[in-house]
């Protein structure tokens, strides 16, 4: 059976989206990082009525002495927050910034370009219409869309929220993703290591990205190598998330038992990507739910989630489907004909003495060296039956970028 390329299997994985559709309303100020179920609308203009973009003088500018400094009696104080009064023609109102514009004057003079003489204040020759004026709904009118369904909500979003006195929002409950890890060589750190086992990485990178998206993480445990018990522990998970992810057991050794038991609970409809780290991916359902297997090396863990998961639960989530974006960097490493696989290479980031950012490889790529993923700025994509060398141009996807957004 030939090996599925990663773009054909991201193409699956976006064709079987089912976009949640639980809706709650939740405050304004505790909506981050949650995702809009529907647009929001304003419905007040920002600002809400012309203002001063800075402190100086406010006046109509047909007062002024064409060609010449003009001197106008000063007639009121307006500070922002305040109301202003009727204006008086023929004179000068000090104004500070966000102070509202009173009706009557066009233009704000900043202060360091006028002088004060007593009660009075002289004015530059040339003023024009409109300087240093904030029109009413210069940056929003009412009625604007100030966000749209499917956005997640960031630190920006609960200030445009709060600048149009939004207090309340409609939000899709977050996914629950149930994630179990299989094997029976793995035990959870602060137990002593027998002979031939391991610590259990994988449930806490596992853990991190789910929570670290946003959504409810639910713990399946260590899932030990028996057909009859994967298949309960998978079934109860279904049972409980929205989606379920498994690391390890999804190869074709006498130990490897979520294939055949996802085979019998639900189906498969993809299995083995040429991709490395990753080959051995499954998605497919259980019952009703989608399932995603991944590698049992903490590595393909690692980058398995981010370039293929991910996408597919935020779009669950109600976002928009979006891959990582990539960055095109020339390499300091050199590699041989990739074969059939498509490789993410863990890199650096390095300047070269041109200044010119660089990929630096980590020294293994080896899909068990976890280390290789704290080193690295980014992932370096290599094509498949592709050889590189120092100098030439790689997509890479910055690991900030993935892990933040």
């Amino acid at each position: 059976m030939p090996l599925l390329s990663v773009e054909n299997a991201l193409q699956i994985f976006k064709d079987n989206v089912k976009p949640i559709t639980a809706i709650k309303r939740v405050p304004a100020s505790e909506s981050l990082g949650f995702v809009l179920a529907e647009d929001v609308c304003s419905t007040l203009n920002v600002p809400p009525e012309d203002c001063s973009a800075m402190d100086g003088y406010a006046l109509c500018t047909d007062d002024l002495i064409a060609g010449q400094k003009t001197t106008l009696k000063i007639s009121q104080r307006v500070m922002a927050g305040h109301k202003a009064q009727p204006f008086e023609r023929g004179t000068a109102v000090r104004i500070f910034t966000g102070g509202q514009i009173p009706v009557g004057t066009n233009a704000v003079v900043m202060q360091e370009d006028c002088e004060v003489d007593g009660d009075n204040v002289v004015l530059p020759a040339s003023i024009n219409p409109g300087n240093n004026v904030r029109p009413q709904g210069q940056d929003i009118n009412v009625g604007d869309v100030v966000l749209v369904k499917g956005q997640k909500l960031f630190p920006q979003h609960i200030g445009q929220l709060a600048s149009v006195g939004i207090a309340e929002v409609a939000i899709y409950r977050p996914l629950k993703i149930a994630a179990l890890s299989t094997g029976d060589e793995l035990v959870d750190p602060g137990s002593p290591l027998a002979n031939g086992q391991i610590y259990n990485s994988n449930r806490f990178i596992m853990a991190g990205m789910i929570e670290r998206l946003g959504f409810e993480f639910i713990d399946g445990g260590i899932v030990p190598d028996d057909f009859d018990i994967t298949k309960d522990k998978l079934s109860a998970a279904a049972q409980q998330a929205d989606v379920v992810i498994t690391s390890g057991g999804v190869s074709v050794g006498d130990a490897d038992y979520v294939k055949p038991a996802v085979d019998e609970l639900g189906h498969l409809d993809v299995w083995s990507l040429a991709m490395k780290p990753g080959k051995p991916v499954a998605f497919g359902h259980i019952n009703d739910t989608p399932f995603f297997g991944l590698p049992g090396n903490p590595v393909s863990v690692f980058v398995g989630f981010l370039v293929l998961i991910k996408p597919y639960l935020q779009a669950t989530q109600g976002m928009p489907w979006k891959e990582p974006r990539r960055w095109k960097l020339p390499i300091n490493f050199e590699r041989k004909r990739s074969g059939v696989r498509q490789e993410y290479i863990r890199v650096s980031l390095v300047q070269g003495e041109d200044g010119e950012q660089r990929l630096e490889s980590f020294s293994t790529q080896d899909s068990g060296v976890l280390r290789s993923t704290v080193y690295s700025d980014a992932l370096a994509i290599v094509p498949p039956n592709t050889t590189v060398k120092q100098g030439d141009l790689l997509d890479c996807i910055l690991l900030d970028e993935l892990l933040n957004n």
